[in-house]
């Protein structure tokens, strides 16, 4: 794909500060990191081997063949997957240096039977989304399994003040002394900020590794690490009262120099975009005229007359002013990158 013209530059040192910074955060947690959906989009093996430069020994996927695409990568650290064990998964998972995260009284029954080796467990504290009930963990129902690691997930952290992330926080922590796990976990990105007290054993962020940023607190320590870069297709003119792009939502008051860009909605810069991203070229700023399409979007170039085709405009892509601009959450922006993009990795 070197003659791509669509790309996305990477930022390898930013992607390992974010996570030392996290650490940091963390205190005397351990800290790991999520990967899963191709590691947020940006490439699931590339940022496993630069975070484990850096330190990171935990890692997590949602399925088996994620945790098979980077599982050689991690033969030496602690891979988990989110989703557990289907029918379908136990050949794979029962060979898989891979933990399974069990989620349901089933998943635990189906990993027991077939004498599976060390598992996490889920633990619904009230997000009603995966994992086993608290109760169910008073009754015995892990007794007798190698826990690694007995986690919750945030449903709030993003709301520090949602009176939530506490009743899910004194929900795992009084099921401290039910099993024989070796770690207790629940902080994500925004749960880390939360403090102390959601640290406990270990950290699991994800979003924040690559940029994001949900809470205040986290601003000052998050470093972008994705830019979009899209290349000039054609440039043009268009005169007072000409329409641009489909179903005419843009008319010009005035004449106005365009650049029609190669990017659009199957790459993930999505319709939230139309009229309200930016692009640009070196410090001259070119906003988004009409609507995005499926893989172009028209930019007025007035303040920069000398681009012309060929030439390289970069994307506004700061993951919290995208997602205030599109009306998109972070995580939509991220993993929503396409195949298409050449993946350059600046370290």
């Amino acid at each position: 794909m070197s003659d791509a013209p669509l790309r996305l530059r990477l930022d390898g040192k930013a992607l390992t500060q974010n996570w030392q910074a996290l650490d940091r955060m963390s205190g005397t947690a351990m800290c790991g990191a999520a990967v899963k959906a191709d590691g947020y989009g940006l490439g699931a093996r590339a940022v496993t081997e630069r975070l484990i430069a850096a330190g990171c020994r935990d890692f997590y996927v949602a399925t088996w063949a994620e945790a098979a695409e980077i599982g050689e990568l991690c033969s030496n650290m602690s891979l988990t997957v989110f989703h557990g064990v289907r029918r379908e998964d136990m050949a794979v998972a029962l060979e898989s240096a891979a933990r399974p995260c069990l989620n349901s009284a089933e998943q635990v029954a189906r990993w027991r039977e077939a004498a599976g080796g060390p598992c996490d467990v889920m633990v619904d504290t009230g997000m009603n989304r995966l994992g086993v009930s608290t109760q169910e963990v008073r009754d015995g129902l892990l007794d007798g399994l190698r826990i690694d690691t007995l986690m919750s997930h945030l449903a709030c952290a993003d709301e520090p003040d949602n009176a939530m992330n506490e009743r899910q926080r004194a929900a795992l922590a009084a099921l401290s002394e039910a099993t024989d796990a070796a770690r207790i976990s629940l902080a994500n990105s925004a749960g880390i900020a939360l403090g102390k007290g959601y640290h406990l054993d270990l950290a699991r962020p994800g979003l924040s590794l690559y940029g994001g940023v949900q809470v205040d607190a986290l601003a000052s320590h998050i470093k972008q690490v994705a830019l979009p870069e899209a290349q000039v297709i054609q440039r043009r003119r268009i005169e007072a009262g000409d329409c641009v792009g489909y179903n005419a939502t843009f008319t010009a008051e005035r004449a106005m120099e365009l650049a029609i860009l190669n990017i659009g909605y199957a790459d993930g810069y999505l319709r939230g975009f139309s009229g309200t991203g930016i692009a640009r070229f070196g410090d001259a700023e070119c906003p988004v005229i009409g609507r995005v399409s499926m893989d172009l979007i028209a930019v007025s170039v007035d303040a920069a007359p000398e681009i012309g085709e060929g030439d390289w405009l970069a994307i506004d892509y700061d993951l919290p002013a995208a997602a205030a601009q599109s009306g998109l959450s972070q995580y939509e922006l991220l993993t929503g990158l396409g195949r298409r993009y050449q993946r350059v990795w600046n370290e």
